[in-house]
């Protein structure tokens, strides 16, 4: 794989993009990029081992959505929704692909609401593990490596959490993918930018 090829056509796509060795090197480029800002954070595995969180709130005022005492129950909805009007935006993806798509799934819409509208930009911090070749096998990826990674980091009872194997399109209540977003090309009016590490980070 080519990595000047993959950044290549994320910015055919109209992104901004951007490689980095080590999730410390990424860490310090957000650090240095991101100052003054109100930051608003996803739910996401990457960042929490990049320790983003932390490092911008020294010099931002931070909204990241594991703050919340109730992350995991029904205040969660309420305090996500401060993410939402955040200068800047930082997420991961699901997956990504060589020729520059980033697809996300989501079970409420809060983490790809926030991710697509609204900001001056949004960063999507992505480990390499997360990189697929097409469109086909990064929507393959999300819905049978991610959803039930994901299930299951959150206690879900669905059977792709239980089993953890695959998406077995379940009508569960506790279903987390509900929604799937396939970014062709960067949103109008808003940058973006692809921080791709050269490392397995998240799920």
């Amino acid at each position: 794989m080519d990595i000047e090829k993959v950044l290549e056509a994320f910015r055919k796509n109209r992104y901004e993009a951007s490689y980095f060795a080590t999730a410390a090197e990424a860490t310090d480029y957000l650090d240095s990029k991101i100052d003054g800002k109100l930051v608003g954070v996803g739910d996401s595995m990457t960042l929490v081992k990049l320790g983003i969180s932390e490092r911008l709130k020294k010099h931002n005022d931070v909204k990241d959505v594991k703050d919340s005492p109730a992350f995991t129950g029904k205040g969660f909805a309420e305090f996500a929704k401060c993410t939402l009007l955040t200068d800047i935006f930082l997420c991961s993806a699901n997956a990504i692909t060589e020729d520059g798509i980033v697809v996300n799934m989501d079970g409420t819409g809060n983490r790809v609401a926030a991710a697509i509208y609204g900001h001056e930009k949004t960063y999507y911090v992505v480990g390499i593990n997360k990189l697929c070749p097409t469109l086909e096998d990064a929507i393959w990826r999300v819905r049978n490596v991610a959803a039930p990674r994901n299930a299951q980091r959150k206690h879900k009872k669905t059977p792709c959490a239980i089993k953890g194997d695959k998406c077995y399109n379940c009508s569960s209540p506790e279903r987390i993918c509900n929604g799937l977003l396939i970014e062709y090309k960067k949103m109008t009016n808003i940058d973006m930018e692809v921080v791709i590490i050269g490392e397995e980070l998240g799920l």
